[in-house]
């Protein structure tokens, strides 16, 4: 197209003829006769020549015609002689050349080698290079390898940006939709959450790393979501927060009992920080925990309840915690996170907290223990912490739609990292499609996952906690709509709650396990499948220690189909249902 070789850009008279000239510079006879359509090329430079608007010229020794508006250009830039009878006024000097000739060149051509273009205009090879380093300086061209096994090569800018746009339009075509459940084999497999879980630091950084910023259930974080990706995660967590690499933050209270929590890379909390949204507690206990923190720097609880002036230990304890789900307080381990998740958040009145450590005549609770300090968050640039934020959810996720950004609750949502994604994909590091069908078309993927996403294996039965990023359903992918068999409740409530689970079939949704374990629902399951339904359900119990399922489908479960798989894996008659025994 750029050398008007396609057949909607030949030239078809003899006025094209001459802005052919003028666009493309000299060219010989047989350039312009693959150029036309339906022009006698002979006899219309003839009358181009009569008329003033065309000249005959030899550059490197070839007979070339050129629009006689380069008379001067020719002559001052490749020492090209104008013939004799050119008007005085196309013989005036022009500004700069050499710059013009070479950037036409440019402008006219795919990615080119100095070599080509020397040869091209009759230069020598250094002339060519230093006038390109003039117009690169310029802004007007680029050098780079551009093609496989190419050497080094320049191209123009607005031919370089025609040209990715032409790649990413066929790049996005290629890819024929998939289905919704392709989603759901793909995610767990490119998350880690499925299979044998890894184990060692690197596997326990890199899952940190791609759980950046996700608000989990404190409950979940550690018994649901990390043992499914490092198997004995806790000590190398703990060191890792120790040698100060691994962050982690409160992000409100869930009621009374648990609260949301998020890890981050140090390096980059300034970046992924957003505000909680909840609005900052305010006491006189609060603001001297504050200023205590603010003003010693770490310290462990005995100090802290010191500062506050005695009293109630657990009433100072409270209030730490409020500052902890307000996301201004952390702690040097997950220690008293757990111990906090483990009691559920009670009291620990008294004097008979296991694992407590009794000061100044008090017997603090674990939930105390450790050392705590104000989490002090760099100020971050917003262009930063969007490329960041673009980065990290397709490190999470492989493939991000709108629906991912809505669920991860970021501020600015979606239209706050378009701009980014679309950038990215202009310089090659993710792709835009219509990778999976239902999702829209603002669909960007890094470019391994997209055959990835086509090639996910069959995955069996994967029991998921419904908040686990690996969980494309009521995120991404959108819940299915069924009812219960036999209960009175009505249409199934699916939510992404702590405490509750999915089963996936293939990346189809198949089940739900609600809060609390007592309910199955099934949506898309046989028979067939029930020895591996059972393992799951009973790796979920065997995590909560404890499991009664009083329904399955909409019947009671010790009469359920499921029921002798489930004995099988643990589970005994009880009084209201199946209870895990281990």
């Amino acid at each position: 197209e750029l050398q008007h070789l396609t057949p909607e850009r030949q030239v078809r008279s003899i006025d094209g003829l001459h802005d052919l000239l003028r666009t493309l510079g000299p060219l010989s006879v047989e350039d312009l006769e693959v150029r036309s359509d339906g022009v006698a090329v002979i006899d219309a430079l003839s009358d181009l020549a009569s008329s003033h608007r065309a000249i005959q010229v030899r550059i490197g020794g070839h007979p070339l015609w050129a629009a006689i508006e380069d008379a001067a250009r020719l002559r001052d830039a490749i020492g090209v002689q104008p013939p004799a009878g050119v008007p005085h006024v196309f013989l005036q000097p022009v500004d700069t050349p050499l710059a013009d000739v070479v950037g036409r060149y440019g402008r006219t051509h795919g990615p080119f080698t100095s070599h080509a273009i020397a040869n091209a205009l009759g230069l020598p090879v250094g002339v060519a290079d230093s006038t390109l380093a003039m117009l690169e300086n310029a802004g007007r061209v680029a050098r780079g390898v551009f093609r496989t096994g190419a050497e080094r090569e320049w191209v123009d800018l607005e031919v370089l940006r025609r040209l990715k746009r032409r790649s990413l339009a066929v790049l996005r075509h290629e890819i024929e939709p998939v289905e919704g459940s392709a989603l759901g084999r793909f995610a767990p497999q490119w998350q880690r959450a499925g299979g044998e879980p890894a184990r060692g630091r690197a596997a326990l950084g890199e899952a940190v790393r791609r759980l950046q910023g996700v608000d989990l259930a404190a409950s979940v974080l550690e018994r649901d979501v990390l043992p499914l990706r490092v198997a004995d995660h806790a000590p190398l967590l703990d060191q890792l927060m120790l040698e100060g690499e691994v962050v982690w933050a409160g992000r409100g209270p869930l009621g009374g009992k648990d609260g949301k929590v998020a890890l981050y890379l140090r390096s980059q909390l300034g970046a992924l920080w957003t505000p909680t949204g909840g609005d900052a507690p305010e006491s006189a206990v609060h603001d001297t925990l504050r200023a205590h923190l603010a003003d010693r720097g770490a310290s462990f609880f005995h100090d802290l309840y010191q500062a506050a002036g005695g009293g109630d230990p657990e009433a100072v304890l409270d209030s730490l915690w409020d500052l902890v789900w307000a996301g201004e307080v952390t702690n040097d381990t997950l220690a008293p996170l757990r111990a906090y998740a483990r009691s559920r958040g009670g009291s620990s009145r008294g004097s008979g907290s296991p694992g407590g450590r009794t000061v100044l005549g008090y017997n603090f609770p674990p939930h105390a223990s450790g050392r705590w300090s104000k989490l002090t968050v760099p100020e971050r640039e917003p262009t930063v912490a969007a490329t960041s934020w673009a980065e990290l959810l397709l490190d999470r996720h492989g493939l991000l739609t709108r629906s991912h950004v809505l669920a991860e609750s970021l501020p600015g949502g979606f239209s706050g990292l378009y701009p980014v994604l679309s950038r990215m994909e202009e310089v090659g590091k993710v792709r835009r499609g219509y990778f999976v069908e239902g999702l829209g078309g603002a669909q960007f993927a890094l470019p391994g996952a997209v055959d990835r996403l086509r090639a996910a294996a069959a995955t069996g039965v994967i029991g998921l906690a419904s908040t686990d990023p690996a969980n494309p359903y009521g995120a991404a992918l959108p819940w299915p709509s069924t009812t219960r068999e036999g209960l009175d409740a009505g249409e199934t409530r699916f939510a992404r709650s702590a405490g509750s689970y999915v089963f996936l079939v293939d990346g189809s949704l198949a089940g739900y396990l609600e809060r609390g374990g007592k309910r199955l629902t099934l949506v898309d399951v046989t028979p067939d499948l029930q020895g591996q339904m059972a393992r799951e359900i009973a790796s979920i119990a065997h995590r909560h220690r404890r499991l009664t399922l009083e329904t399955v489908g909409g019947s009671p479960a010790v009469d359920s189909w499921l029921a002798p798989a489930l004995r099988e894996w643990g589970f005994v008659s009880a009084l209201r249902g199946l209870a895990f025994r281990g």
